[in-house]
């Protein structure tokens, strides 16, 4: 197979303050693109891209200096934390100029980046999205574990297809690239998405392992977001099973009055004045989260048809590295050598 017949690869990694996690990371990418290209399963002129989503500390210097060292590293720099979702988008869209092969994959490396190797071979092999599916959640709080197997749970209850146990570890071609990049919506649910584009996908299982630096951008209150991103872009069940509370109330009600009126004609006495206000307050009650529910999705809506941009580029350094005069490596060789003395670079460094 010539150089020319190769796909080009992207590997897309979000940051949101990985200043720890980076110094290590970097080299591990690096070590696989340089084998992907020694075993010529991908061109020379591949890619790894760093999306910085507004950080707060030299996550994005640290960048721009990986990016100096090596031209196989690259970066791009949203004007403000737009949220992972955007962050994975705006790296996607990015790389699908350029890219054969795009895979996602967290800076903190809990998923395994030794099956990147293996993505590439089965895309290859014709699937056009390989998903990355953990099968050991031993690394996960009790509580982390219950959650996640109850959001999968209500899903799947909902008529959403997702993968189980699968984050953001994937790969997808550039036909399916494509197909997501016309999916519009403020807010993607990028889960979700995929599946329902009904391309050729296959699976591949791996242990997640503890995070080496910095601490969890996915705290209770995100997670509880993404949930409800999830459940509200893909069902209007939560507005059917309103509608069928409130048909069971209103019959409730209904029978309620039947049994006053009877008691009533058989001259007994109900002062009741606790239980009418309980169910006052319960009515009351009900409504408010009747109406905050469908508030949701007319919230939703209102910010759609606005069509403001989902995220906004501040600094590209990936486009420009095929657009500029940059001279790629004769042979994979010189490849790993370069890589090989950025590595040693940041040895003495640290």
């Amino acid at each position: 197979m010539t150089l020319k017949q190769l796909p080009r690869l992207a590997i897309v990694v979000p940051c949101y303050n990985e200043e720890p996690v980076l110094p290590t990371t970097a080299p591990i990418l690096a070590d696989i693109l340089t084998q992907l290209i020694h075993d010529r399963l991908v061109t020379a002129d591949s890619r790894i891209l760093f999306v910085d989503d507004g950080s707060q500390d030299r996550t994005w210097r640290l960048i721009e200096q990986l990016r100096h060292q090596n031209p196989h590293f690259t970066g791009l720099k949203l004007s403000r934390n737009y949220g992972q979702e955007a962050a994975l988008m705006a790296g996607m869209a990015t790389a699908a100029r350029h890219a054969d092969y795009v895979i996602t994959i967290d800076a903190d490396l809990q998923d395994d980046p030794t099956l990147i190797p293996a993505m590439v071979t089965q895309a290859r092999a014709g699937y056009d999205v390989v998903y990355g599916v953990r099968n050991d959640r031993s690394t996960d709080s009790w509580f982390k574990r219950t959650t996640a197997n109850g959001f999968y749970w209500v899903m799947g209850k909902l008529g959403v297809n997702l993968i189980p146990n699968h984050s953001d570890f994937r790969l997808l071609t550039h036909p399916v690239l494509t197909a997501l990049m016309r999916c519009h919506e403020t807010r993607p649910f990028i889960r979700g998405i995929i599946p329902q584009l009904g391309f050729p996908a296959t699976k591949l299982y791996y242990k997640r392992q503890p995070r080496q630096a910095g601490v969890s951008k996915y705290p209770l209150r995100k997670m509880l977001r993404f949930a409800l991103d999830g459940i509200l872009s893909f069902s209007i069940a939560p507005i059917r099973a309103l509608l069928v509370a409130g048909l069971t109330i209103c019959g409730g009600a209904l029978l309620m009055i039947l049994w006053i009126l009877v008691q009533h004609f058989r001259g007994t006495v109900v002062t009741g004045w606790s239980s009418i206000m309980a169910s006052l307050w319960f009515l009351g009650g009900f409504q408010l989260v009747a109406i905050s529910i469908i508030g949701e999705y007319v919230g939703r809506t209102f910010t759609e048809v606005k069509h403001r941009p989902r995220f906004i580029i501040q600094t590209d350094t990936y486009t420009p590295s095929f657009t500029a005069a940059y001279r790629e490596p004769s042979n994979s060789a010189a490849v790993t050598l370069h890589l090989s003395q950025f590595r040693t670079k940041s040895g003495e460094r640290s």
